[in-house]
């Protein structure tokens, strides 16, 4: 490897005295380096004279192949230096309003612990965003992006399961199949993004069965259609990582889950540019922990699910 560096800066520069300057040992040495390659190649590389050096064809044909060859070197060395950097400085992420407030936005604190020298700045909203042009670093959406200048990352499935108050399903009684809900209150999610209401989906064998109820509530924030069930507005569509928390404290019960869909998936999104990044690196790491699987909602809401057909 040193004859080849001494060729190539010689070949560069044209000289044995500016390539022994640049690379800070003598021009004998340099001389020395490139005749031993020249010895172990069998092929004359430059053609001497007294003032100056000229690369031969087979010199030009090595000095091409060995450019490349340490250009891949130094990328090699450039990405194990990032590798071994550690985390610090600002971080931009963003994810949907539910997503952030039921799981990234409780982890963070764990994240501070292990990398303290890293600010997170989290956005969060369903408004779509040009992670290169607005400088995001990791992006968590539902569903996968055809960004080509994006890596991603699929973490869990985004599951849609009915719920309803207890004090609810004790006045109207608890729907046994989709045609039931056709006589209950309802409320609804509608999509800040496009204005439309959610189809409710459901797995009925192989297919999905959708129907968009009659709705006495619509509302265009997942959290805002849970606050409306618990206190008893009717049945509504939500995530099972927004609800399970209201299912563990047994002010929501899930209606009708072994229909709920697992529709799209969570995933997380980062620019090309940011693959060798430490804080991008750590980031994702630290996603597939607080998004395992099976996931901890899922379990809740399954859970309470068997308590229900035991009761039943």
């Amino acid at each position: 490897m040193t004859g080849l560096i001494a060729f190539a800066r010689t070949a560069s520069l044209g000289s044995y005295t500016a390539a022994a300057r640049s690379l800070g040992v003598s021009p004998s040495a340099v001389s020395k380096s490139v005749q031993r390659l020249e010895d172990h190649l069998k092929v004359r590389l430059f053609t001497r004279t007294t003032r100056s050096l000229a690369l031969t064809p087979e010199g030009r044909d090595l000095q091409e192949r060995t450019t490349r060859l340490l250009q891949e070197v130094e990328q090699i060395e450039q990405a194990a230096a990032t590798a071994r950097a550690e985390p610090a400085g600002l971080m931009r992420v963003t994810a949907p309003l539910p997503i952030g407030t039921h799981i990234l936005a409780p982890a963070l604190p764990r994240f501070r612990e292990r990398y303290p020298k890293v600010t997170i700045d989290l956005r969060m909203g369903d408004r779509y965003t040009d992670l290169i042009e607005e400088g995001i670093d990791v992006a968590l959406r539902v569903g996968a992006l055809g960004d080509s200048r994006l890596v991603s990352r699929p973490l869990t499935p985004h599951r849609l399961c009915a719920f309803a108050a207890p004090g609810y399903l004790a006045r109207r009684g608890t729907p046994r199949n989709i045609e039931d809900l056709l006589g209950h209150e309802c409320v609804n999610f509608r999509y800040q993004s496009s204005g439309q209401a959610l189809r409710w989906p459901f797995q009925v064998g192989e297919r999905i069965v959708e129907m968009t109820p009659e709705s006495g509530i619509i509302i265009d924030a997942t959290d805002g259609v849970l606050a409306a069930l618990v206190a008893g507005g009717g049945i509504g569509i939500a995530p099972t990582y927004a609800a399970a928390h209201y299912v563990e404290r047994r002010l929501l019960v899930p209606i009708l889950p072994e229909l709920a869909v697992e529709r799209f998936v969570v995933t997380a999104m980062w620019p090309e540019s940011r693959r060798g990044s430490p804080n991008v690196k750590a980031f994702i790491e630290f996603l597939l922990e607080i998004f395992p699987s099976p996931a901890p909602w899922d379990l809740i809401v399954s859970q309470a699910q068997s308590e229900a057909a035991v009761q039943r």
